[in-house]
């Protein structure tokens, strides 16, 4: 048997990645399959590719996007219900910042390039947990050293990496790829490694 690599082409602040992250990885435990068989890869999608640097207001920016506070309110309701069936939690109350998630998949693009699997498992699951159930500002490098520095990477590789722009047009070259492959919102990918 051949080894899968799925490729996860998602956003950090797409809820619904959040829930199908943990859905896939109860999945490959269900199965009892090991690294050596699947591998998970993470491809960026920028849902706001448009967004400032600094992020945006969530009120402000969720309801001009939903056409109401309301509307958007009832929504992360249903997710947050969708998300207590896989053990994600969602804290929208503490979420007030829509940031720009750009430097998050400069991270995550990073991160791969490392080799290590225990600490690349649990780098986006931490990135999630930052965002939605702690409301932090996934879109700063302080936030996001302190983020990958409990998934076990060394803070200092982190700030540096991310203050010096590198990564920048490795991802945005995927973002492309991704765009001429034919992707238009998030979605996976399960390819026959060869």
């Amino acid at each position: 048997m051949k080894p899968v690599e799925v490729v996860v082409t998602s956003d950090f602040i797409c809820p619904w990645c959040w829930i199908g992250h943990r859905n896939l990885k109860d999945g490959i435990a269900t199965a009892g399959l090991s690294a050596d068989w699947v591998q998970v890869r993470f491809a960026p999608f920028e849902l706001n590719p448009n967004m400032p640097r600094e992020g945006q207001n969530r009120q402000t920016y969720r309801t001009r996007k939903f056409g109401s506070w309301a509307r958007s309110q009832a929504m992360d309701a249903e997710v947050a219900m969708a998300g207590q069936r896989v053990g994600a939690v969602f804290n929208y109350d503490r979420v007030l910042v829509t940031p720009n998630t750009r430097l998050a998949h400069r991270l995550m693009f990073w991160a791969q390039s490392q080799g290590d699997a225990a600490k690349l498992e649990a780098l986006p699951e931490a990135i999630f947990f930052a965002y939605f159930s702690q409301g932090r500002d996934i879109g700063t490098v302080d936030v996001l050293v302190e983020v990958a520095a409990a998934a076990g990477f060394d803070a200092d590789a982190v700030r540096t990496f991310l203050k010096l722009n590198s990564g920048e047009r490795e991802v945005v070259a995927k973002e492309l790829q991704a765009q001429l492959d034919g992707v238009q919102e998030v979605a996976s990918e399960i390819r026959t490694r060869r």
